[in-house]
């Protein structure tokens, strides 16, 4: 078994551990309930108390991250008597690895003194994650326990967009100076009572802050003390502006295999740092909104939230849906005629649509991941339209082919074949030109090319696969 599914193992073991005793609490404590007596109180306390303790051993060892998977997979009752019995120290940790959906039942549960202790635990960078979830009141209070320079690097991450690279960007960094020895930069390193999380290298900067280069910490270990630090400083394989967006940190991230890199203003000076953590959390959640928009759900859907919650945030794209059914049924009901006369029309007519609508998702899926990864230029489009077009003609003519074949087969009739064929070609080409042209189209507008691309893509595929399929074989076979 591999370490991950290892970790995967242990966290459903953890899960199931948590579930049975959550529901062996609940069934005793009915069991109390009814039950009678001049002790019930007193019973019911043992109980409540024995339960609870027992699940407090097994979730404290836990990490916040595994926690917050567990939370994540509880109904709203049982997650928030586990939440109940986190230690308060650990709730600002386990807020931030929680969905955003999740994180706010979570916080409503939770009073004003409780969330200012939750966000007095956490960098200033992690209190600005937090920010958007928490309400005024508890955000000017966290603001008047920081100190002053915790206060404007707070006032400089909330002026950043969520997803920009100055919202990822961590102020809690080494910065040496170029013009010092490695023997100042130890000695000055080991006064610390330890390191950064991710400090994998130190950011070197002149007398006036701006950014020069930067000494990996393995070198700075086997280099000569008296060396000078510009003598062995390296260059920085990217160096990220607070405005970028946050998809080209984590393209930089993957191209050169970074485990953090500096944030540099316009005049070059150092004001930050990204890790590799910020970055992986980030790409997990874009993922994760993107499997979701594709589908036509809202990224702050809780799995467990009310019915009324959920049917509020899914009626959006089902009326978008109900709207092209309605459309991809008139244009069946304009061949009406033709159907009745030739009723194997009825029959073959889905498989234009559904082999169309998947070749449109694949152009889709392709083109959404391109755009993601800043792969397309004004250029390439072109030249992607012209080879999605080229892709789709041969498949087309092939598999439009096959079930021109078996449709003749099946029915006796090769005019019925030839039309299949042609449709099947036509209609490939039809999906592999809106697969194309969605995501551009939405990302010109400037809206995320993956919202509801599926839904859109099919519905186009299957309208036009009717009318192109019904269209011909009323001109050649009707």
């Amino acid at each position: 078994m591999s370490e991950r599914d290892e970790i995967r193992s242990e966290l459903r073991e953890s899960l199931q551990r948590v579930t049975e005793l959550l529901q062996k609490h609940e069934l005793v404590e009915s069991l109390v309930h009814r039950q009678e007596g001049p002790r019930h109180d007193l019973v019911e306390s043992i109980v409540h108390k024995a339960n609870l303790a027992e699940l407090q051993r097994l979730l404290e060892p836990l990490h916040p991250a595994d926690i917050a998977d567990i939370l994540e997979s509880l109904p709203v009752k049982q997650r928030l008597m586990v939440w109940d019995l986190v230690k308060a120290e650990r709730d600002g940790e386990i807020l931030l690895e929680v969905t955003d959906a999740v994180r706010e039942t979570l916080i409503a549960h939770m009073d004003e003194q409780e969330l200012v202790a939750a966000a007095e635990q956490l960098d200033t960078d992690e209190i600005a994650d937090l920010a958007p979830d928490l309400p005024r009141e508890v955000i000017q209070d966290v603001f008047r326990s920081l100190s002053p320079e915790e206060r404007e690097q707070l006032r400089e991450a909330l002026s950043y967009p969520e997803d920009t690279v100055g919202a990822l960007m961590d102020f809690d960094m080494i910065s040496i100076r170029d013009d010092v020895t490695i023997e100042v930069i130890l000695r000055y390193l080991r006064r610390l009572d330890e390191l950064p999380d991710h400090t994998d290298q130190l950011f070197v900067v002149d007398r006036t802050g701006v950014f020069k280069g930067l000494l990996a910490v393995n070198r700075l270990l086997v280099t000569d003390p008296d060396t000078t630090v510009a003598d062995v400083m390296q260059p920085a394989a990217a160096r990220l502006r607070p405005q970028q967006k946050a998809q080209e940190a984590a393209n930089a991230f993957e191209r050169y295999d970074l485990v953090s890199a500096p944030v540099v203003d316009d005049a070059g000076e150092l004001i930050g740092r990204v890790t590799v953590n910020t970055v992986v959390d980030y790409i997990r959640e874009e993922t994760d909104n993107d499997m979701l928009s594709a589908g036509g759900l809202s990224e702050d859907e809780d799995l467990f939230a009310s019915v009324w919650k959920s049917v509020r945030n899914r009626w959006t794209w089902l009326a978008v849906n109900l709207v092209t059914a309605f459309i991809a049924s008139r244009v069946i009901g304009l061949f009406e005629d033709s159907i009745a006369r030739l009723v194997a029309l009825a029959a073959l007519m889905p498989i234009v649509a559904g082999i169309s609508g998947n070749s449109g998702n694949q152009t889709i899926t392709l083109i959404v991941r391109a755009l993601a990864l800043g792969q397309i230029t004004a250029t390439s489009a072109r030249k992607l339209f012209a080879k999605e077009i080229g892709v789709s003609a041969v498949n087309g003519l092939i598999w439009g082919g096959v079930v021109g074949i078996f449709a003749y087969l099946i029915y006796r009739n090769w005019q019925l074949g030839i039309v299949m064929t042609g449709a099947m070609a036509l209609s490939l080409l039809l999906a592999a030109v809106m697969g194309v042209a969605i995501p551009l189209v939405m990302q010109r507008l400037g809206r995320d090319p993956a919202i509801g691309a599926s839904v859109m893509i099919t519905a186009i595929t299957d309208s036009g696969g009717f009318f192109i399929f019904l269209g011909l074989a009323t001109v050649f076979l009707v």
